[in-house]
């Protein structure tokens, strides 16, 4: 007997909610801290590029896969709001999570401490697809995105 599928989530989902999802734990080094000693409030964007990186991997959809896909995915809105620095030698764990997908793509943040849990950043991320070969937006997000997140084709 066939069981049935999961229902198809509805966007806008919340970071805790999404189905996908991806954490990383990073170790707060010397280079990353500013000369008030707590981190460059621009490393946190790398940051959030690792937990991306992990995420498109989780879903089988990474950069190298966009391009061969003949889509580009560039950022076009980036927040980060800071609640408390990291420091340097602290661990912390960055997850991310899709929160919406279907015309464009919206990943939500959370920076946190690895032992505390403490919350340290929020933050967030929209890109939108791009046609590899006429550099034009897409408005509505290609099939091949609807496929990775396992989701039915919209017609």
């Amino acid at each position: 007997m066939n069981e049935p599928l999961p229902p198809t989530p509805v966007a806008p989902l919340s970071l805790k909610s999404s189905p996908w999802s991806a954490e990383i734990a990073l170790q707060i080094q010397f280079y990353d801290l500013d000369p008030m000693e707590i981190v460059w409030h621009g490393r946190y964007v790398e940051y959030l590029e690792n937990a991306r990186c992990a995420l498109f991997d989780q879903i089988g959809y990474n950069y190298p896969a966009m391009k061969q896909s003949g889509y580009a995915w560039p950022i076009i809105d980036l927040h980060l709001r800071y609640a408390h620095p990291a420091t340097f030698g602290q661990r912390i764990k960055v997850r991310a999570a899709i929160v919406e997908w279907e015309n464009r793509l919206k990943i939500d943040y959370l920076i946190s401490d690895c032992t505390s849990g403490q919350r340290l950043t929020r933050a967030s991320t929209t890109q939108v697809a791009v046609d590899a070969a006429t550099h034009e937006m897409c408005f509505v997000s290609p099939p091949i995105l609807l496929q990775k997140l396992g989701l039915p084709a919209t017609s």
